[in-house]
């Protein structure tokens, strides 16, 4: 970050959406974040999910989970805080693996990533012998590992139709998978891994908000159920949801997400109206201003992953950055 940027400076991005009294309680630690990136040669990487004094104060690069892995292969700084969960850690270390890598809370996990093991993809394969697996970038580097390619919420028909095959695994989200399912001729075998905050929504709650909020435009992640994403006016990954409101400017939407994404992207468009149905992802809510700052200054909590893991993760990985 540029070296005039203070904390008092930063809270023109995020008036909107932090009241004056509450950023005046973040200001010493993004003060002395800043300072310690400087320092330090460091950048956070920050999800769409962070609160805003996080993704719009602190953070120097941010975007949903394909964004960031693309945008990890770039960074030059020694050091990188990433403001997320911790599978999107172990990616960044992956694809860095000689820079020293941050996670501020290491119980900030994942329960897609918490899902599947190494374990069931072998009984998986054996089951369906040579279909390629397919996963999620929500999971451990260990499976990773066991699978042949990665993909993204905002990346997976492409993925898919990369491989030029008529059937797939893709785990572990089933509900991604279903969605998925509706949009190609690949046939796809799902597990049963589900976003604990996105199975939250129901097609009920897309009723209830068009009746309460009448003209309302609806926008839905495909980790949501299918009734939802059918109902729903709009669907894709938290990149694309932005992308559509930047390009259509409605003037009324809902983002059926995690709560943090409607604050920032409401940032940047005051002319758009933003409808909350809150449903917080209690794993990204560790990630602090604080928990930040302390990892910079301590060196916690260091990412690392087993070089033999590692190897064949990062190919996973790669080869989805390749399609």
């Amino acid at each position: 970050m540029n070296e005039q940027i203070s904390a008092a400076s930063l809270y023109d991005r995020v008036s909107r959406v932090i009241p004056k009294a509450e950023w005046m309680g973040f200001q010493d630690d993004v003060e002395a974040i800043l300072e310690l990136k400087r320092k330090r040669n460091a950048v956070i990487l920050a999800h769409n999910y962070q609160t805003p004094e996080i993704f719009h104060g602190v953070a120097d690069i941010v975007g949903d989970s394909l964004a960031l892995a693309r945008k990890a292969m770039e960074v030059e700084a020694d050091v990188i805080v990433l403001a997320g969960v911790h599978f999107m850690a172990e990616t960044a270390k992956l694809l860095n693996p000689e820079k020293t890598v941050l996670i501020p809370d290491m119980a900030a996990g994942c329960s897609l990533a918490d899902s599947i093991t190494p374990e069931d993809i072998a009984l998986l394969r054996k089951a369906y012998p040579g279909v390629p697996v397919v996963t999620y970038v929500n999971t451990s580097a260990a499976v990773k590992a066991a699978s042949d390619i990665c993909c993204t919420s905002g990346n997976a028909r492409q993925v898919v139709e990369s491989l030029g095959v008529p059937r797939v695994l893709m785990l572990p989200d089933e509900y991604l998978a279903k969605n998925v399912a509706r949009e190609t001729n690949v046939e796809l075998i799902a597990w049963r891994g589900h976003c604990e905050v996105h199975e939250l929504f129901t097609a009920d709650d897309i009723r209830e908000l068009r009746e309460s909020h009448p003209g309302v435009t609806v926008l839905a992640h495909p980790e949501c159920p299918p009734d939802v994403v059918e109902a729903a006016d709009f669907s894709g990954s938290t990149a694309v949801m932005s992308d559509y409101v930047s390009r259509e400017r409605p003037a009324r939407v809902v983002l059926l997400t995690e709560c943090s994404m409607s604050d920032n992207v409401a940032v940047h468009h005051p002319d758009v109206e933003f409808i909350r149905p809150c449903n917080l992802c209690p794993h990204m809510k560790r990630i602090t201003l604080g928990n930040i700052r302390a990892a910079l200054e301590e060196n916690r909590h260091e990412v690392t992953v087993d070089p033999a893991i590692a190897v064949a993760a990062r190919r996973a990985v790669e080869r989805m950055l390749a399609v």
